[in-house]
């Protein structure tokens, strides 16, 4: 097991220190000047999406899921961000149309910058790690299976993001805590 959870962390790692900083810092200014943001991915990438929407709810923002029935409509002022590791889904580019339609900004978290989804969004925040996309391709190198070295890499980023959302917007870690459900 040490063999394969140190491989996992150092690929995590690599992955992590190649997020280009300007695209982070554009990311996270994105979401603070945000009136509302919804928030939509697929699979297992959806399951980090919407970790991230429950911790911008904690810092005070007014954050959705798309597809939950509160999800408010978006339109100028507001943020859709979609992760769209493979580069697109027919679901993420409906919901690209549907957003810039009604005027909001659009932000694209993806292992391919070049992807159809990315070249349609107003921000791209690279994550350059396998996904299953690429898990059977010549390069493919991951000790973990399919996409979860995207995934994972998700999970770190989104919390860092958070991080610096909280120190922009000054919120308390206590402020956060104040916001967490009472019902569990």
């Amino acid at each position: 097991m040490t063999t394969l959870h140190g491989r996992a962390l150092d690929e995590l790692r690599g992955c992590l220190d190649a997020v280009p900083g300007e695209e982070f810092d554009a990311a996270v200014a994105a979401i603070a000047a945000a009136g509302r943001v919804a928030l939509y991915g697929v699979g297992r990438e959806g399951l980090q999406i919407k970790g991230l929407a429950m911790r911008l709810f904690h810092l005070g923002l007014k954050a959705a899921v798309v597809g939950d029935m509160t999800t408010p409509p978006v339109g100028a002022g507001d943020l859709l961000v979609v992760s769209a590791g493979p580069g697109d889904f027919s679901t993420v580019s409906a919901l690209i149309g549907v957003a810039r339609d009604a005027g909001a900004r659009v932000l694209v978290v993806t292992a391919e910058p070049a992807g159809a989804a990315a070249k349609r969004a107003d921000l791209v925040l690279t994550v350059p790690a396998q996904t299953m996309a690429s898990d059977q391709s010549a390069v493919a190198n991951s000790v973990l299976p399919m996409g979860s070295l995207y995934e994972g890499a998700l999970y770190i980023l989104f919390e860092i993001l958070v991080l610096s959302l909280r120190e922009r917007l000054g919120v308390s870690p206590a402020q956060m805590r104040a916001n967490h459900t009472n019902l569990e």
